[in-house]
């Protein structure tokens, strides 16, 4: 018998995908440049149907991968051409909402925004909102420990999960919840991009909506005087829900894709949000006015209705798929910097494009310095893709100088996992890699993910020559 065999035992024949041509669909997520065809797709439709997927992984020694929307920019859904691809889209049901208990119960399918649409009427929300929300998994943001604009304020995906019912990679279910005793079980397993095993249920957290929401969009001549405008929103104690900034690249993208309406002259404009209590909404909101005309603004619009909101974050939300307009292909990065260096950050990028010939749009959470710039290349151009990527790792570089990380919500995956050395020693990674086997004894879970040398669970911990921040 094969893992085949014992998985068409269980599942009905459309469940169970090996046509090499429908397998191809699967082949990457997000980042498309990373592809692999997996050896067999399956689509469960419960917990226990995972779990049965992910035994018969452990009796034939094969690997596995969960799959959610595919919307990661990582790679951290890109399957083994020698695994199964576990593919939990059908399992998406809410299966409670408690209001007054403030949480729903969802499955890991479950889109973002389906959570908020659920509850909007009653005058609640999801606060984390990914700019793909409309159709990323919840199971994926667990993953990944998405964000999204609003997490400068509101927090990141561990901040709004209350408990998950887990696949573990021996296929035994169990939950885990913030409750619980002991070690933080919980928070290890959110942003664990499915190394630790898979999400099967999970209980959010609901916000209530705020009394009164306002979006400023504000236009600069620089994207350095925006950098200003936000260190100084920020250093007189306002705490926006959402800082977004673009540059005048990113703002032509969004420009040619959606309309947007964005001055066109503009070399940076910032989004900023406000909300809570409507007096102390007016007030920040004046005040946010003065310090951006202070800090260069020359334009300043007010959204005065839900509908003049929606299209000030349109450019923003549609800003990564936009710049597939004025570019062929183009790289998704994700660092994070302090944000009083960003300034310097920007700067140093601006230096990159001009060493190597190569255009940077960049699109980021100023306020909590999260940074997605986006590396335009020609791919039909020889030895464009290479330099592009290049610059790609040298923006991680940067960030790491300026006491930033290599990933802010975008996770390693296996697109950034040979940058993990240049800001990790190897007794950090050897540590991350026990409590890996710690769950994953036998390495089956998403394996070649995080991890630039992964080594089987047991084996002494390797020494290797070179400083811990050397470059390789």
């Amino acid at each position: 018998m094969t893992v085949f065999d014992r998985l068409e035992a269980v599942f009905p024949p459309d469940r169970v995908i090996t046509d090499p041509v429908r397998l191809r669909t699967y082949e990457c997520d997000g980042l498309t440049y990373h592809r692999a065809t997996p050896m067999v797709v399956v689509l469960p439709e419960t917990a226990e149907e995972v779990a049965a997927v992910v035994r018969a992984c452990a009796e034939f020694g094969v690997p596995f991968v969960a799959r959610g929307s595919g919307t990661g920019l990582s790679g951290g859904a890109l399957p083994r051409s020698d695994g199964v691809l576990i593919v939990t889209s059908r399992m998406r049901r809410i299966l409670s909402v408690d209001l007054d208990r403030r949480q729903a119960v969802v499955e890991p399918g479950v889109t973002n925004l389906a959570i908020t649409e659920a509850v909007r009427d009653r005058g609640y929300y999801y606060a984390p909102d990914p700019s793909s929300q409309q159709i990323c998994s919840i199971g994926g943001n667990v993953a990944e420990n998405s964000g999204g604009a609003h997490c400068l304020k509101y927090g990141f995906t561990v901040n709004h999960v209350q408990a998950l019912e887990i696949v573990t990679p021996d296929g035994e279910i169990v939950e885990i919840s913030e409750d619980d005793f002991g070690y933080d079980l919980l928070g290890a397993f959110v942003g664990s991009e499915g190394t630790l095993g898979i999400a099967t249920k999970i209980t959010v957290r609901l916000m209530r909506a705020p009394e009164s929401v306002t979006t400023l969009l504000a236009a600069f001549e620089t994207i350095e005087a925006g950098g200003q405008a936000v260190s100084s929103i920020v250093g007189a104690g306002i705490l926006p829900a959402a800082i977004e900034m673009m540059d005048a690249l990113a703002i032509e993208a969004a420009e040619a894709a959606v309309a947007c309406g964005y001055p066109a002259d503009a070399g940076a404009v910032l989004i900023v949000e406000l909300d809570g209590p409507a007096p102390e909404v007016e007030s920040q909101l004046a005040e946010v006015i003065a310090i951006c005309v202070a800090t260069g603004s020359f334009e300043q619009r007010v959204a005065a209705s839900a509908d003049e909101r929606a299209k000030i974050w349109k450019g923003r939300k549609s800003a990564f798929a936009a710049v597939g307009r004025i570019s062929p292909a183009y790289i998704v990065q994700d660092g994070v910097v302090p944000r009083t260096c960003l300034g310097e950050v920007l700067a140093g990028i601006d230096a990159l494009q001009d060493e190597f010939g190569i255009r940077v749009a960049n699109v980021f959470h100023a306020g909590d310095g999260n940074l997605h710039p986006l590396v335009l290349f020609d791919d039909t151009a020889p030895g464009e893709g290479e330099r592009a990527e290049v610059v790609s790792g040298r923006i991680l570089d940067l960030c790491i100088l300026h006491g930033g990380s290599i990933t802010g919500e975008h996770g390693v995956g296996v697109d950034k996992a040979r940058y993990m050395p240049r800001m990790f020693t190897d007794a950090d990674l050897d540590t991350m890699q026990r409590v890996r086997c710690a769950f994953d004894p036998g390495g089956r879970s998403n394996p070649g993910k995080v991890f630039p040398t992964p080594r089987l669970c047991g084996e002494v911990p390797r020494v290797r020559k070179g400083s811990p921040g050397e470059i390789f």
